[in-house]
């Protein structure tokens, strides 16, 4: 097991770990009631918190932040000697920590997504993962939510008895909501967002695209209309700004950060 804390890519705090001692961080939270808030953070995760000194904020407060995309897991070896055996994935995370639930008889709420995708990751879960108790499982609204909707959702979910969420909001929305949660819930709190698609039966890259990196240009050609900013303009200034602070060359803009004034109430 390797949890060796974390370390500073551009200015964002990722976790040095392997899955099985996030599975167990999480299972531990969830077990003493505990809240924690995490994120698998892929370059573009990174890239809006190195772009918006309030999001930085954000992503530094999490708990964890697992290097979802192998770029970020290159990155915490060339500029911190630390090499993981294998980057710490959303998707898989999410079904090691959900096996996890099921073995320990803890309950899991989803959240996020349309109701199409919540119903088939639900019905994926009841044939592959008969015994894990889903408390609830509602999908987003795709808007802001006014703050009695915002209590009303924290109120149904603390209801349900759900040891474990699963936002999938997409980034950086699901980030916004582990952050503005986490204390609300008293639990684990795991933005995973496309978790919630490939749970569902979404194709995902093949592995040798995805040991090589080369998963977004798998996304890419799927979605070019919604993905090319992210991919075509985000990737370059990450490997630009990445070779910098491999130089020492890291700019101190990296460093500030912004505390939000009021809460983002994402829903």
């Amino acid at each position: 097991m390797i949890n060796r804390g974390k370390r500073d890519i551009l200015g964002i705090g990722i976790s040095v770990l392997d899955y099985e001692a996030a599975v167990e961080i999480v299972v531990e939270a969830a077990l003493a009631r505990k809240p924690l808030s995490g994120s698998a953070l892929a370059v573009h995760g990174v890239m809006t918190g190195v772009l918006d000194p309030l999001q930085r904020y954000r992503l530094n407060r999490l708990d964890l932040a697992t290097p979802d995309g192998q770029p970020v897991r290159w990155a915490l070896a060339l500029l911190h000697g630390e090499r993981l055996p294998d980057r710490v994935y959303g998707p898989k995370l999410t079904e090691m920590v959900c096996e996890r639930a099921a073995e320990l008889g803890l309950s899991v709420y989803l959240y996020g997504s349309t109701q199409t995708t919540i119903d088939a990751w639900t019905r994926n879960l009841h044939r592959t993962l008969p015994g894990l108790a889903i408390a609830g499982a509602e999908p987003s609204r795709f808007r802001n939510l006014s703050e009695t909707e915002d209590r009303a959702l924290d109120a149904r979910i603390k209801a349900s008895g759900a040891a474990i969420v699963f936002v999938g909001l997409g980034c950086p929305r699901q980030e916004v909501f582990a952050y503005e949660h986490v204390a609300a819930l008293g639990c684990p709190v795991l933005a995973v967002g496309a978790a919630f698609d490939f749970q569902a039966g979404a194709k995902q890259a093949p592995s040798w695209m995805q040991q090589r990196g080369l998963e977004w240009l798998f996304r890419l050609v799927r979605e070019p209309k919604r993905l090319w900013r992210r991919y075509l303009l985000l990737n370059p200034l990450y490997c630009f700004l990445m070779s910098a602070q491999a130089l020492g060359l890291g700019s101190a803009w990296l460093k500030s950060e912004s505390p939000p004034s009021k809460p983002v109430r994402y829903g």
